[in-house]
């Protein structure tokens, strides 16, 4: 299975970047995909996630700032970041869940998003 991620880099606040992801070699429904961030020192957390029928979660902090879509037939999600602040710093990873043999999930390895002036 590949996970591959793209997308990130360096931003001025209140910029935008738009991460992209693609899962391919699953043999298993992608039911959920996400996108998680880990700055340094601190734990990973959610940032927004998607179900297969569209229903999305936000963490607050990034609530009316980023959006979470994407396409179930090609196993691509997109996040869309805009009025990016500093606090938003950190590697981004890509997840997504499947259900079958009791479920798992696929992580990419993460890509670097900086905002800073």
């Amino acid at each position: 299975v590949q996970v591959v991620e793209s997308g990130g880099g360096l931003v001025q606040p209140g910029g935008s970047l738009r991460l992209s992801c693609a899962v391919s070699g699953s043999g298993f429904t992608i039911y959920v995909m996400g996108w998680y961030r880990q700055a340094p020192g601190k734990q990973r957390e959610l940032v927004a996630r998607i179900t297969n029928d569209g229903s999305t979660d936000y963490e607050d902090s990034v609530e009316g700032r980023f959006t979470i879509s994407r396409d179930n037939a090609k196993n691509t999600v997109i996040l869309q970041m805009n009025s990016l602040k500093p606090e938003d710093t950190a590697v981004y990873f890509c997840n997504a869940e499947y259900r079958a043999l009791g479920g798992g999930s696929y992580w990419g390895q993460g890509t670097q998003v900086t905002v800073s002036s």
